[in-house]
């Protein structure tokens, strides 16, 4: 990922979620169909992007992530909420609808 592109990625005005995963996670891997339903419901309320701790150690370094999977909500580039482990889907639904 070249430097400042995540940082673009989390600055608009729309909600970003981030999830901070890595392929050798079993929780990880868990998230996934949570996240596409999440999409499908959330529609264009919210941008939902997944980044690879182990390709990407300095967005995970620069967020404090320490495991994961870690949900981190972006608004206007700064984080507004955040939680690590499986959460389900009309959770963090509830949570992007508070943001949006």
């Amino acid at each position: 990922m070249a430097k400042g592109s995540f940082s673009d990625l989390i600055a608009g005005e729309k909600p970003t979620m981030v999830d901070f995963s890595a392929e050798w996670c079993g929780p990880c891997k868990m998230m996934a169909p949570i996240l596409d339903e999440l999409k499908s419901k959330i529609g264009d309320t919210a941008r939902i992007i997944k980044i690879d701790i182990d390709k990407n150690p300095q967005a995970a370094a620069a967020y404090g992530v320490q495991s994961v999977p870690t949900l981190i909500l972006f608004k206007k580039g700064s984080p507004v909420w955040r939680q690590s482990g499986v959460v389900p889907t009309e959770y963090l639904k509830r949570v992007i609808d508070q943001h949006a």
